[in-house]
């Protein structure tokens, strides 16, 4: 029995370590994306094809073949999106460091006190609104579509953005981290069937960007002042400042930190 290269397993442990650190990155970086059920879709084929070799079903293997060879061209096609974004963190050196900071979290509360101050004004004078705030999922795709504004968010920006008759008012206002990225932005609107009919195009759009992305979307409803919040595919409406905000907070943080900054500022509140 040979002995033991221990020079080798370390290498070979680093190896294993590294890969699994990499995959575990992108898994990360298609959470709460359409890829997710693109690639369910890519293990459906690969079943078909490993089962139809078993059973030596030959006309099903050449085609599972066929859609094997010209795969690679149509993965790039279909994750255009996700590849363009993981690119980008990568040349930004964030797709292997997400490193949350106090300032990070002075930023956040700020963004959120503003988003929450305008929407309090608006939805008593049933200003429609719609506000979407970026998180994992990359929006460039929908902010290409709005005009560029590239300022701080402040409450009396986005008020004055939705103020009626006004050149950007009728679309979204699309934020990432305190900045104000477009405004008047075209969204994907949900064909959820079950959604209420008595909610109108902005809530549809809100619900609709909450499906494709990972993204939090606040309304303000024109007709009665309600405020909404859509998440995941969900809406929850007729919220108070207080609820919103701590709603933002809790999502809008790292997991580890978002109920406790919701928490913290909502002792804050009560205590002065």
């Amino acid at each position: 029995m040979g002995s033991i290269d221990y020079g080798d397993l370390i290498r070979y442990g680093i190896d294993i370590l590294l890969v699994s650190y990499v995959i575990y990155k992108l898994i990360m970086l298609i959470r709460g994306t359409r890829a997710v059920q693109l690639l369910k879709g890519i293990m459906v084929i690969v079943v078909t094809w490993l089962l139809s070799k078993y059973f030596e079903l030959t006309t099903l293997h050449w085609m599972m073949s066929q859609a094997f060879t010209f795969g690679v061209l149509a993965l790039v096609i279909i994750f255009q999106p996700e590849l363009r974004r993981a690119l980008e963190q990568l040349g930004r050196g964030k797709l292997f460091s997400r490193t949350h900071t106090s300032q990070d979290d002075d930023t956040l509360r700020r963004m959120v006190q503003e988003v929450g101050k305008s929407i309090t004004y608006m939805a008593k004078r049933r200003i429609g609104a719609l506000i979407v705030i970026e998180r994992e999922t990359g929006l460039n795709d929908y902010v290409e579509t709005g005009i560029a504004i590239n300022g701080r968010v402040s409450s009396e920006l986005l008020i004055n953005i939705f103020i009626p008759n006004t050149p950007l008012h009728d679309g979204a206002v699309i934020l990432r981290k305190d900045t104000v990225l477009a405004a008047g932005c075209y969204l994907p609107l949900s064909e959820n069937t079950s959604i209420s009919k008595e909610l109108g195009t902005r809530h549809r759009a809100a619900i609709g960007m909450s499906e494709v992305s990972d993204g939090v979307s606040v309304v303000v409803s024109e007709e009665t002042g309600q405020v909404s919040f859509a998440l995941n595919g969900e809406v929850r409406r007729n919220l108070t400042e207080e609820q919103l905000t701590e709603l933002l907070l809790e999502h809008l943080s790292p997991p580890s930190k978002g109920k406790s900054m919701a928490s913290r500022w909502q002792w804050r509140r009560k205590h002065g």
